[in-house]
């Protein structure tokens, strides 16, 4: 029986991959070939969605951009078992955009029936929690703070460091009679990435084992998924692979195997950008509005419902069972200085091959977007690059060769964060696209601290009147930006400065001022 693999991904779905699977089977059917349709997650390539892959003695033979139309042609040349095709891009693992990666943690992305536990264990997963049932509690933290695992959001901390908070932790007052509990943090609102679905959707097993080895470690009994609403696919995806998880033993009344009960739930997120700062997300998950909270108390001592919390996002939490399986030695030895594992980049905006990247920290920009992605999707030159979502910094070319990890970027004023990346050609404004980034925070802002409820509004209005030709402006455009900057409560305000500096010191000449401009020479 040949093994047909379409793609359930977001992405596929909205190019025909639905009705490309239907059509497969049922041209098949009429013809009497015995040919199974397997969902599969999506590699990441998205410029050949739809990826239809063939299961051949030689490995997987992929055809894409697949649209229905092509389906019935595409069998009768002999696709469904490997035969050539226009569409054809011969083995799928020699494509040289995935061949020069180093696929960890989506190694299994693409390849795996998302849905199936024991797919998932055939491809090396459930190898880390096996591990950790094996390890007492300090020792599986012990071994998350030796990889050098960072979280890979805006602010890059240890993991391990918060999973030893939530261990130490004491139960006390309200919390008293609950347990600690787990919380993934994917409400991924950043532009530009799709990492966490792609997770989410395509390999869901990775994230709840790497929840469930949390949960082993600080002793949680309860998790959470806080997904994005703009994500039903992932949501329903979710619900079936932790259903599928509990009926096989790994997680709910014992861990697997172990005395350590741990119920996993799925929850819709509130559609607010703020929700992804993850005290505004533990005010949502709890029925409230979403406003960040004050700190102390932190959350690894007193979050969800009271409770000592662990929050991490999902390509944190989904890079543990590596860590657990071939030990943390080996995952510190990849990366770049402080920066260990691989991360997954994530190629949007005007780009000609857009997709996921993953590979070590220590990767340029250029090599990414340029050897990569091809360059722009426009054919024209890349102007600017926007690294770590709608409040990153825009990258100008002097700093395309830097390596990407977390130190060399903070020295230059810059973010990972999220691992996106956004490309814009020479006919993009960086003013245009400054004044929007004020303008959005003004309209994602919960609204709790003055520097950012305030500062934004007021950071539109003098982007306005320096763009009318108000030079002036500048020096209070750098004041306000300042004080959002140190003043602000959460990362909201915080970082909203990072992509208007940038623009303003790399890209002058957009807002009307000489280059460089008087007020960066001052600061200087």
């Amino acid at each position: 029986m040949s093994k047909i693999y379409v793609p359930s991904d977001s992405v596929a779905l909205a190019l025909g991959a639905d009705e490309i699977a239907s059509a497969i089977q049922h041209h098949a059917t009429e013809m009497g070939w015995a040919i199974e349709v397997v969902r599969n997650g999506s590699r990441g390539l998205f410029w050949l969605e739809t990826l239809v892959e063939v299961e051949t003695p030689n490995g997987r033979v992929g055809y894409g951009p697949m649209r229905p139309a092509d389906v019935h042609g595409w069998l009768q040349a002999g696709g469904w078992h490997g035969g050539q095709h226009p569409l054809s891009l011969g083995p799928v693992d020699a494509i040289p955009y995935l061949q020069r990666q180093q696929r960890e943690l989506f190694a299994r992305a693409g390849v795996v029936d998302p849905l199936s536990v024991s797919d998932y264990e055939a491809h090396g997963g459930w190898a880390g929690l096996k591990a950790a049932a094996k390890m007492k509690p300090q020792e599986i933290v012990q071994a998350v703070i030796e990889s050098g695992l960072r979280g890979r959001g805006g602010a890059a901390f240890p993991a391990g460091i918060k999973w030893q908070t939530v261990l130490n932790a004491p139960l006390s007052g309200p919390a008293q009679a609950h347990a600690k509990a787990i919380v993934c943090n994917a409400d991924e609102g950043d532009s530009g990435t799709f990492a966490d679905r792609m997770v989410m959707e395509g390999d869901p097993c990775v994230l709840i084992e790497g929840m469930a080895i949390a949960a082993l470690a600080t002793g949680a009994t309860e998790g959470v998924i806080y997904v994005r609403s703009e994500y039903p696919q992932a949501i329903h995806t979710l619900r079936q692979a932790i259903a599928c998880a509990e009926n096989a033993g790994w997680i709910g009344a014992r861990i697997a195997g172990t005395k350590q009960a741990f119920e996993l739930s799925v929850f819709k997120a509130a559609g607010s950008y703020v929700c992804g700062e993850e005290t505004a997300l533990l005010e949502s998950l709890e029925g409230k509005r979403g406003m960040v909270r004050s700190k102390p108390p932190l959350p690894a001592l007193s979050g969800w419902r009271g409770r000592p919390t662990v929050i991490n996002n999902v390509l944190t939490l989904a890079s543990v069972p590596q860590i657990l399986a071939k030990g943390a030695p080996a995952y510190a030895a990849t990366g770049f200085g402080r920066s260990t594992g691989t991360m997954p980049f994530q190629l949007a905006g005007n780009i000609k091959f857009g997709g996921l990247v993953e590979l070590p920290f220590g990767v340029s920009l250029r090599t990414l977007v340029e050897d990569f992605g091809g360059g722009t999707r426009s054919g024209r030159p890349i102007k600017a690059i926007q690294v770590g979502g709608p409040l990153g910094t825009y990258v100008p070319a002097e700093q395309w060769d830097a390596p990407m990890d977390y130190e060399t970027y903070t020295a230059m004023g810059a973010t990972i964060g999220h691992g996106g990346v956004v490309v814009h050609d020479d006919t993009s404004n960086l003013a245009d696209l400054a004044r929007h980034a004020m303008a959005f925070c003004a309209f994602e802002s919960c609204g709790k601290c003055t520097p950012c409820r305030i500062g934004s509004t007021r950071g539109v209005e003098v982007i306005d009147r320096l763009r009318q030709g108000d030079a002036q402006q500048e020096v209070l455009l750098r004041d306000l930006c300042d004080t959002m900057l140190h003043g602000s409560l959460c990362a909201m305000g915080g970082m909203t400065p990072f992509p208007v500096l940038s623009a303003l010191n790399h890209y002058p000449t957009d807002f009307g001022l000489p280059t460089p401009s008087v007020a960066q020479e001052a600061s200087q």
